[in-house]
């Protein structure tokens, strides 16, 4: 509602530059004015593990004008979970800020304030590989699965579906099919910066 987004990475590294590129190139479809506040918790591997310093981050960038905040932060991104709750509820009871979970389903960590999660589906990559082994189709080398191998997806369930409309998840498997027929290109971010 803001215009103005947050992500939290853990290090400032390839790997996460994918997470960010994606959540920024995906808002910038809906609205292309829209701004993200990217700030990350350290540069060792410390910064996976910080809470404390992801919750006085996502707290500034709500300070910013942030109303959901993207983590790709580890154990550090529950400190976002932490400011959205902290940031509280309007008079109708509903969240006024949301955090976006990652890897795995997040939605009821902080029922209410979690928009949804960025789950990395490893049961259908581990499935996939496995399957392969067992037909004798294996090959050695980089497996990627992405959206078309459901390989990536985003979390519902009872914890938020009450704050997703319909129209909006409706438009989300729409870009969905876009991606992965092409139509739609996510440039991959994790040799830039």
């Amino acid at each position: 509602k803001t215009g103005t987004l947050g992500f939290i990475g853990g290090m400032d590294i390839g790997l996460i530059h994918r997470f960010e590129g994606g959540y920024e190139q995906g808002a910038k479809a809906v609205n292309p004015n829209i701004q993200v506040i990217q700030n990350y918790v350290g540069v060792t591997d410390a910064a996976w593990n910080n809470p404390g310093k992801g919750k006085e981050i996502a707290l500034a960038q709500i300070g910013k004008g942030a109303d959901v905040i993207f983590t790709a932060a580890g154990n550090s991104g529950l400190g976002a979970f932490d400011a959205v709750e902290q940031a509280g509820r309007d008079a109708s009871g509903r969240a006024t800020h949301f955090v976006i979970g990652v890897d795995k389903n997040q939605n009821m960590v902080k029922p209410g304030f979690v928009l949804t999660s960025m789950v990395k589906r490893v049961d259908n990559a581990v499935y996939d590989i496995v399957k392969e082994v067992v037909e004798g189709k294996f090959k050695g080398g980089l497996h990627e699965f992405g959206l078309e191998t459901d390989g990536v997806g985003y979390a519902m369930d009872n914890f938020n579906q009450a704050l997703v409309p319909a129209n909006v998840l409706q438009s989300a498997e729409e870009s969905k099919k876009k991606i992965i027929s092409k139509e739609i290109k996510v440039v991959d971010r994790m040799f830039e910066k």
